[in-house]
């Protein structure tokens, strides 16, 4: 496959898939709330659609959906007071509820879940100035705030068209790598640090798919070389915008890792080593697969039974998750696994491993998975390639043991409300056979 061909591809993977039902559901809360507050039917009149969707820079994994519902103006006065965003929210959230008793629905400090299969929808409830901004409720603050989605949406609609749509397709590529690697980024941070490095170059005003392995490459250098901030300001609203955990490392492994793939262009396995960096959603070559499976099954007869986790939860990263494991011989606890991986300690045979979760912010309830991936040539002798992806037993950690030679992988995941929030995963160099 041809640079443009892989990236034209994956740019197709992306797409939401399920639009026409997200559509459906902000059609009929806009119509319990304009019933409710406009006496109208409208599906469309007095809502906008925000965040990632109403920007456009959504991907098909994505399940935090946003909405503003535009309150009548005549009815502020019967909101402006301390208690008056509890008092908004609590009633938008029983309007919903009454219309559609099944549906799950919670106040949530600014705004009010609409929990879906797949999916959540916040509606917030707002007041439209004359500027048009809007004020939202916080009931942590017990105040009225201002948000400027619509200035954010300007700005990146008209960036994206001065840049050949590039910058939107920047967004959802970052969207799929932040998923990969599991890190709590928000997608209004992602749109302004893609938008801040494409507003700084001129490269890519008029380049189309065949340049983006280059794209790749010059965004994930600029993005490892952004000093640590807390916030940042967002594009067009210039308003504040939470770092929640830092991405320099991780960008500067997939920078490296772009050289390497963009050196292997001509080679059958580039896809791969793009695959790295994005993720399942980037295509494979489906030649070089099925020729490199029928090699290796007739060198070593072994099954492969990997499981990956997107063929069974959408996965849309909101939270950080961090693994570490013990190592111990005996009974005696000798080291933390990171700790050898960065001292270059070898992990030697006969070591029993405790892997455990050393940090979580998701909310409960969540449920944790577990996938241990054995890789190598003794992997495949032995025909114990696993990668099955099984649940946790209740205590949060898994036990296995170093048996045989091999760079082998341990994962874990956090699914909430059908989705997978978090994850992290262990790489397991065992050096020596058993």
């Amino acid at each position: 496959m041809t640079i443009s061909e892989m990236f034209s591809e994956f740019i197709s993977s992306l797409t939401i898939s399920n639009a026409d039902i997200i559509s459906q559901r902000y059609g009929e809360i806009t119509t319990v709330l304009n019933k409710q507050f406009r006496d109208t039917e409208s599906k469309t009149a007095n809502t906008l659609q925000v965040g990632s969707f109403g920007r456009k820079t959504a991907i098909d994994s994505t399940s935090d959906l946003d909405m503003l519902y535009i309150m009548p103006k005549t009815s502020w006065n019967d909101y402006n007071d301390d208690n008056g965003s509890l008092r908004i929210l609590n009633k938008v959230r029983d309007v919903i509820i009454n219309r559609y008793p099944k549906t799950e629905v919670k106040v949530d400090r600014c705004v009010v879940s609409a929990i879906y299969t797949d999916f959540h929808i916040e509606i917030q409830p707002v007041f439209e100035q004359d500027d048009k901004s809007y004020k939202y409720p916080d009931t942590y603050d017990k105040c009225w705030k201002i948000t400027k989605p619509r200035e954010e949406i300007d700005a990146i609609t008209d960036m994206d068209s001065y840049k050949n749509g590039n910058l939107r397709n920047l967004c959802k590529m970052v969207r799929a790598w932040k998923n990969k690697y599991g890190l709590e980024i928000g997608g209004l941070l992602i749109d302004t640090l893609a938008y801040n490095f494409i507003g700084q170059t001129q490269e890519y005003n008029n380049k189309s798919y065949s340049y983006y392995d280059l794209l790749s490459r010059d965004f994930f250098k600029y993005l490892s070389e952004e000093l640590e901030k807390n916030f940042y300001l967002a594009l067009g609203s210039n308003q504040q915008v939470k770092v929640k955990q830092p991405f320099q490392a991780k960008a500067k492994k997939s920078y490296n890792l772009c050289l390497e793939a963009i050196e292997s262009e001509k080679q059958k396995n580039a896809n791969e080593k793009w695959k790295k960096i994005y993720g399942r959603p980037f295509p494979i070559n489906k030649d070089t697969t099925m020729t490199e499976s029928f090699n290796a099954t007739t060198s070593t007869n072994f099954s492969n039974a990997e499981q990956f986790i997107e063929d069974f939860y959408r996965v849309d990263i909101r939270y950080t998750l961090k693994i570490d494991c013990d190592v111990s011989q005996n009974g005696f606890k000798e080291h933390r696994l990171l700790e050898m991986i960065r001292n270059r300690i070898p992990l030697l045979a006969k070591k029993s491993l405790k892997f455990r979760i050393t940090k979580i912010n998701v909310l409960e309830p969540y449920q944790i998975k577990w996938k241990v991936l054995n890789r190598g040539y003794e992997a495949k002798l032995r025909n114990c390639i696993r990668g099955e992806i099984t649940d946790d037993e209740g205590k949060q950690e898994k036990v296995e043991s170093t048996n045989f030679k091999g760079n082998h992988i341990v994962e874990c995941y956090a699914i909430k409300d059908g989705v997978v929030v978090a994850k992290d995963r262990i790489n397991v160099p065992i050096k020596t056979n058993a």
